[in-house]
């Protein structure tokens, strides 16, 4: 259920390399939601946001009051105090590890309809997050993560991604959220996340992917039954652009088509339905509840520049 969300913390000064950062506010286990991968600096011609799609649905689903928390790395760079100085402006928690590796960054270009392409810095921080002690002490106490195969692309994360999986308590949500980017991922990563989890998301152009990648026939409908099926998920989310969205279940489809709104861009959108759509899952809403909310949401955030907006109190409202 709902829980208002604390704000006692804990923080520590700046640490050396090899450190962790982290900013805790104490909750209970049933409200801890966990970003778990990528944060990162994204690069507009004109300005840098915060950004990083786990730690963009960690902030997300923090404004709905849940007990939200960024998991990454940063390099003890001017860029990795920044981030730490943002986290803590948006209130949000965080356990960061500290490393020799430089802060991610991500070049963004928008196309006339705000769509993004991206370049990705490689060798970054964030593909090295180690498997600390309080981020095994984390995943022992985490009700729900979201994590997605790009800080996989790295051995090192992709360990401390599967470590902290593989330790959350029974019947934990466990999300996919695919977020397929370039030449960044390969089957044997999405093969492996899909066994570990028990939700997925996922957009129209990856369910083309995934459909060749493991010999799906059939529509995206049918390609995303299958995908339910096979890997007993409890839902599955597909989003179509301005085609609308879809959320499955065993036994629910629900179907909503995209608000027309002026775009600001893009980015982050995907990550806002998602912690949309799971906080309300989570808040014991129904399917058709919990998909119109992530709906509502996602088209404000693309009315907003930068993926981490402050949502609107009508969001928040209609949440409670």
């Amino acid at each position: 259920m709902y829980a208002e969300k604390e704000l006692t913390t804990t923080f520590s000064p700046p640490s050396p390399k090899g450190k962790t950062e982290e900013r805790i506010t104490y909750n209970t286990m049933k409200n801890t939601v966990v970003g778990l991968g990528e944060i990162l600096w994204d690069v507009f011609p004109e300005r840098k946001v915060l950004g990083g799609a786990p730690a963009n649905f960690a902030y997300h689903v923090s404004q709905f009051g849940f007990n939200g928390y960024a998991v990454s790395a940063i390099g003890g760079d001017l860029l990795g105090k920044e981030i730490l100085k943002s986290l803590e402006e948006k209130e949000l928690n965080y356990i960061i590890e500290k490393t020799d590796f430089p802060t991610g960054t991500v070049k963004v270009q928008l196309d006339g309809r705000g769509v993004p392409t991206y370049e990705i810095s490689e060798n970054v921080a964030w593909d090295n997050i180690p498997f600390s002690s309080r981020i095994e002490n984390l995943a022992k106490n985490t009700n729900t993560v979201c994590f997605g195969s790009l800080a996989q692309r790295s051995e090192i994360s992709r360990a401390t991604i599967h470590k902290f999986l593989d330790l959350m308590p029974a019947e934990s949500l466990k999300v996919f959220d695919i977020n397929l980017r370039l030449k960044y991922f390969s089957k044997e990563v999405i093969a492996d996340s899909l066994d570990k989890a028990t939700a997925l998301k996922i957009n129209d152009e990856e369910i083309v992917k995934v459909a060749e990648m493991f010999n799906l026939q059939g529509t995206d409908e049918e390609v995303c039954k299958r995908l339910l099926e096979k890997y007993n998920l409890k839902f599955l989310i597909l989003t179509q652009g301005t085609r609308g969205s879809y959320v499955f279940t065993p036994n629910e489809k629900s179907f909503l088509g995209t608000p027309k709104v002026t775009i600001a861009d893009t980015v982050g959108a995907g990550d806002s339905f998602t912690a949309a759509f799971v906080a309300s899952y989570l808040n014991g809403r129904s399917i058709a509840q919990s998909h119109q909310l992530a709906v509502e949401v996602s088209a404000y955030v693309c009315q907003q520049h930068g993926a981490m907006p402050r949502l609107a109190d009508a969001h928040l409202e209609l949440f409670r």
